[in-house]
């Protein structure tokens, strides 16, 4: 079972690097934004290493 929820985190994980590298190869990025998908992409790497 706790592998699943890893495994969930880490999809969440790779969904939201993918999100800040769209967001950073717009004309004209959003810093506010990647700000927050960074602060949430660090939030569940936190989780991951407490797995």
């Amino acid at each position: 079972m706790e592998s699943t929820h890893v495994t969930a985190l880490e999809t969440k994980h790779a969904g939201l690097e993918r999100q800040i590298r769209d967001e950073e190869l717009r004309p004209a990025p959003d810093a506010t934004r990647i700000k927050d998908l960074k602060r949430r992409k660090l939030r569940i790497k936190e989780e991951i290493a407490l797995h």
